[in-house]
């Protein structure tokens, strides 16, 4: 069933009602709804703030990141609906794949499609793929997967085992207000990555860095070494407390890239991603 939207959900009361609702989620079958926003104007000075602090440079072509934070919103209104099975505080962003099929421009206008699919059990719970997609003229040009784990059952076990931090080809210092200052750009205001305080009341102790961020900063740092066409592939870890300082390696191969974030003094992994050519 697709929903065609006229614009983008305010992501302020979506947030209001995930919270409100969230208890009132008992599992079940996902639904089929597909939201989109059929016309999308990038504008530049939004594009210029989300590359600054994402540690892009200003370009006239959009970073592969930058989709996603157009289609967020139409994620969390899918999230938030009354028949979504799963309330979206307290769902862990697992994995993230995007491809896109050549490089998109600040001068194109975006069509935007976002549904889920492919529920399945998971060691820990349950997880589901958030699928979004831009077309510019009806070609479909970007393409996003989202992977979200909601914790409960499951059989508990996990095969994968840590393996030594590589040595840093750079060291990053993340600022302590990076969530604040990506939450600004993107509407992204989870409480989890604005303050100390709030992030206390969800479990962590100190306010962690966007996912989407960590992944952005990453890709940066390929900037004058992509294909036009590409595939970046990252799978989360675990959070960066704020402030961090954070190891990124990276190391080319046949196929593309393969790179890490970790924690500079203690090793543990944050991400590990892939760069791969993709058909154009």
């Amino acid at each position: 069933m697709v929903r065609e939207l006229e614009q983008a959900p305010r992501l302020g009361p979506l947030f209001g009602r995930a919270v409100l609702t969230g208890f009132t989620r008992k599992g079940g079958a996902l639904p089929d709804t597909v939201y989109e926003l059929p016309s999308v104007t990038v504008r530049p000075e939004h594009l210029a703030a989300y590359n600054r602090v994402c540690g892009f440079r200003l370009t006239d072509e959009l970073p592969a990141t930058y989709p996603h934070m157009l289609s967020f919103p139409l994620q969390v209104k899918l999230m938030t609906d009354p028949n979504f099975p799963f309330p979206l505080v307290g769902s862990v962003h697992l994995a993230n794949r995007i491809t896109q099929t050549r490089p998109l421009r600040i001068d194109e206008q975006l069509s935007l499609r976002v549904h889920v699919e492919n529920l399945r059990d998971h060691p820990k719970g349950r997880q589901f793929d958030m699928i979004s997609e831009a077309s510019v003229a009806g070609e479909l040009v970007w393409t996003d997967v989202s992977t979200y784990l909601r914790r409960g059952g499951g059989s508990g076990e996990s095969s994968e085992e840590r393996a030594p931090a590589p040595e840093p080809t750079a060291i990053w210092h993340v600022p302590g207000d990076i969530g604040r200052r990506y939450a600004e750009v993107s509407g992204d205001r989870n409480p989890i990555h604005l303050h100390p305080l709030t992030a206390r009341l969800f479990g962590f102790p100190r306010a962690i860095a966007h996912g989407m961020w960590s992944k952005a900063r990453c890709l940066a740092a390929f900037e004058g070494r992509l294909p036009e066409a590409y595939t970046v592939d990252v799978r989360f870890k675990a959070p960066v407390l704020l402030p961090a300082k954070v190891g990124f390696a990276a190391q080319s191969g046949e196929s593309g890239w393969e790179f890490q974030l970790f924690d500079a003094r203690k090793g543990k992994p944050h991400l590990a991603g892939s760069i791969t050519a993709a058909a154009g």
